[in-house]
């Protein structure tokens, strides 16, 4: 027996528009979009109300018919329906600008009601090909929907709100605050997209909608969950495409270079890096480029290219020499000595340089343990760690662990614990006590987390 679609039949009586008549309008919208096969009658629209599931593009035909009625967003989900192709499309790069505001409306929804759902949804491995070119190349000539205008101080607002949850993140780690974070953009910053606004209005509020929008793909990419990290990190470069700030855009484009070679994908991490470099050609911020050449390097040292590896490092910490903090965004704030040097850390490890990766380490941390970041200091200790393991130093790389753990446990973050189980496995071909009680104590962090 099937269960009753209530909450159809809920907007279908709140509409006040009967079966024929809902009938008669999935009709006219299926044609407007192509699909003139579409012709339910009032017989069907019951089966639909009494639980039988449409075929798509019906779902998604219907969320368009009541947004209409209402006039405002009614997803497949509010009408019992699943997820219709809300997910997916916030994979895509939408040229329309109306089509990006709905897509990262109803993605910060998903991610706020529909958790477990969307991080089921699996990680596209080329999702970043087309998002980075056409950011490259586009030029767009949309405006948003007419509505109560938007004035600067509101977009002052939000972006006062950005340096409090970034620095939550940053201390925390990304699995603290996100859904506050989302739950914030849902209510408050989102629905401002939808307003009009004069053209310097709408550039300030999809730059500060994209800043945030990237913390939010940060924060998850940071917990673990890659699907949900991936679509708001493409969201975020069409919005700050649409705000016309070239650093903005190739700053999200490093956050996917990250997440790329993060993956076991360094050959397109690296693609993704150069392409936010070809972006920062028209405008300047030293480090956001640091912070490219030093992800390129990342990308080079998986792929096996000592020589490119070593010159990208060179060239970020010749970025960073530039560095004016008063002239960098906000946004800008954590790449840092202690974030710099905690991956070039990393790339002299994949390197097999232990001498300079500990050097590298020891910098990062020396920066973290003053501003108190423990997920960085975590990081940067695991790398330490492992160099004195390609030196074949176990009681040196216990010691050291021993500390990665204490920190890692400060934070929540899949990144840090993920560094411990690095160390763990790098550990286990030297046998003995120190790693039996190292494992343990690793497996108690990992059991936790």
């Amino acid at each position: 027996m099937k269960t009753p679609n209530d909450g159809l039949g809920y907007w279908l009586g709140r509409s006040g528009i009967s079966r024929k008549e809902l009938a008669r309008r999935v009709q006219t919208k299926a044609r407007e979009w192509g699909q003139p096969n579409v012709a339910p009658n009032a017989t069907r629209v019951r089966g639909w109300l009494e639980g039988e599931t449409p075929r798509a593009p019906i779902p998604d035909i219907l969320a368009g018919v009541f947004s209409d009625h209402f006039g405002w967003r009614i997803t497949t989900y509010d009408l019992g329906l699943g997820e219709g192709s809300s997910t997916e499309a916030a994979l895509a790069y939408d040229p329309s600008f109306a089509a990006t505001v709905e897509v990262v409306a109803d993605l910060g929804r998903a991610d706020v009601d529909r958790r477990q759902f969307l991080a089921a949804a699996p990680f596209a491995a080329v999702a970043g090909v087309g998002p980075s070119r056409d950011w490259l190349l586009a030029t767009l000539d949309q405006e948003p929907e007419p509505g109560p205008r938007v004035r600067l101080e509101d977009v002052s607002k939000v972006k006062n709100m950005f340096s409090t949850f970034q620095e939550m993140d940053v201390l925390q780690g990304g699995g603290s605050g996100r859904l506050v974070l989302a739950e914030y953009m849902n209510q408050h910053v989102y629905p401002l997209l939808r307003r009009s606004h004069d053209d310097v209005v709408r550039r300030a509020l999809c730059e500060a909608a994209a800043e945030q929008t990237y913390l939010l793909g940060w924060m998850a990419y940071d917990n673990g969950e890659h699907s949900v990290a991936q679509r708001y990190l493409i969201q975020s470069l069409r919005l700050a495409e649409e705000s016309r700030n070239a650093a903005l855009g190739a700053h999200v484009l490093a956050g996917m270079a990250d997440q790329a070679t993060l993956l076991g994908d360094p050959a397109e991490g690296r693609r993704l890096a150069q392409a936010g470099r070809q972006g920062l050609s028209r405008t300047t911020s030293p480090a956001c480029l640091a912070d490219l050449w030093c992800l390129e390097a990342r990308a080079l040292a998986l792929l096996d290219d000592k020589v490119a590896a070593a010159r990208a490092v060179v060239q970020s910490e010749r970025a960073y020499e530039r560095v004016d903090l008063a002239e960098e965004p906000d946004w800008a704030a954590f790449i840092d000595p202690a974030y710099l040097h905690g991956e070039h850390a990393n790339t002299m490890r994949d390197l097999g340089n232990p001498k300079d990766a500990e050097e590298h380490a020891r910098r990062s941390i020396e920066h973290a343990k003053k501003q108190n970041r423990a997920r960085r200091g975590a990081m940067s200790h695991a790398a330490l760690a492992v160099s004195h393991l390609q030196r074949r130093d176990l009681d040196g790389a216990y010691s050291v662990g021993l500390r990665t753990l204490k920190l890692s446990g400060q934070v929540k973050s899949s990144r840090a614990v993920e560094a411990v189980q690095d160390l763990q496995r790098r550990m286990q071909p030297f046998g003995g006590r120190l790693v039996a009680d190292f494992s343990e104590r690793a497996r108690e962090l990992t059991t936790a987390a």
